[in-house]
C-alpha cells in the first residue's frame, strides 16, 4: 500500500539537501496511500459531510508545513509520521462531527473491508481452514459478511493490528512502532487476532452470529 521505501529515501535525502522538486514528489507519491488509510478509519456518517481527500489534502498541507522540520530531527519511517498526521487530523474530523462523543480509535473499520474486497477476501481465505467446506464457506458474499462481523469482536488494538498488516501491509516492526509497543507485542496481538479471525470464520454460520 504504502511507496517503495528506497525511492522514498532517496526523495528524502534529495529534499533534505533543498530539492523542492523532491520535496514535492515525496509528498503526492504518498496521497493514494494514505487517502486509503484515512478511507478505511472513517465511519459511514462522516464520509457523507467529508471526502477522504479533504482530510488528505489538510494532511499534506500540514506536512509540508513542517517537513524540514521531520528531516532534521525525527528517525521514525516517513509513512509512519505521515500516519500520525492523518491521525490527528481523523481526530479533529470525528470530534467536530460527532461531538467528541467517542474516540476516534473507537471508529474502526468495517468500511475498510467494504471498500477492499479484494483485500477482505484475500485475508478471509489467509485466516480459513483450507478444509472448509464449499457448504461452509457459501458464497463470497456470506464469507465477506462473516468476516466483518469477525472483525468487529475484535479489541480496537487488535482490528487496527489487522488493519495495518493487511491492508497497509505494514510489517511487524513498523506496526509496533506505530502502536508504541514492542516488536514482540505487536507479533503475539497480531496472532492472537489472526486465531480469533480463524475460529469465527470456522463456525458455522449461526453459531458466529450468536458469538
Amino acid at each position: 500500500m504504502w511507496p517503495d521505501s528506497s525511492e522514498t529515501q532517496e526523495l528524502l535525502a534529495a529534499a533534505r539537501n533543498g530539492d523542492e522538486a523532491a520535496r514535492n514528489q515525496l509528498l503526492e507519491r504518498h496521497r493514494e496511500a494514505l487517502r486509503r488509510m484515512v478511507g478505511m478509519r472513517m465511519d459511514r456518517a462522516l464520509t457523507r459531510r467529508v471526502d477522504a481527500s479533504d482530510i488528505v489534502q489538510d494532511v499534506l498541507v500540514e506536512a509540508n508545513r513542517r517537513l524540514t522540520d521531520y528531516l532534521q530531527s525525527t528517525d521514525m519511517p516517513f509513512s509512519l509520521w505521515l500516519r500520525h498526521l492523518a491521525r490527528d487530523r481523523m481526530i479533529d474530523a470525528h470530534r467536530r462531527h460527532h461531538a467528541a462523543r467517542r474516540n476516534v480509535e473507537r471508529e474502526q473499520p468495517l468500511e475498510a473491508a467494504r471498500r477492499s474486497d479484494q483485500s477482505a477476501f484475500d485475508l478471509a481465505a489467509l485466516v480459513r481452514d483450507r478444509e472448509l467446506t464449499p457448504a461452509a464457506a457459501a458464497t463470497h458474499h456470506e464469507l465477506e459478511m462473516r468476516f466483518q462481523a469477525a472483525i468487529e469482536t475484535l479489541e480496537d488494538n487488535d482490528r487496527e493490528v489487522v488493519l495495518m498488516r493487511h491492508f497497509e501491509q505494514l510489517s511487524n516492526k513498523d506496526v509496533a512502532e506505530a502502536l508504541q509497543i514492542s516488536e514482540s507485542a505487536a507479533g503475539m496481538r497480531y496472532l492472537r487476532a489472526m486465531r480469533r479471525l480463524r475460529a469465527m470464520l470456522q463456525e458455522p454460520p449461526s453459531q458466529a452470529s450468536e458469538s
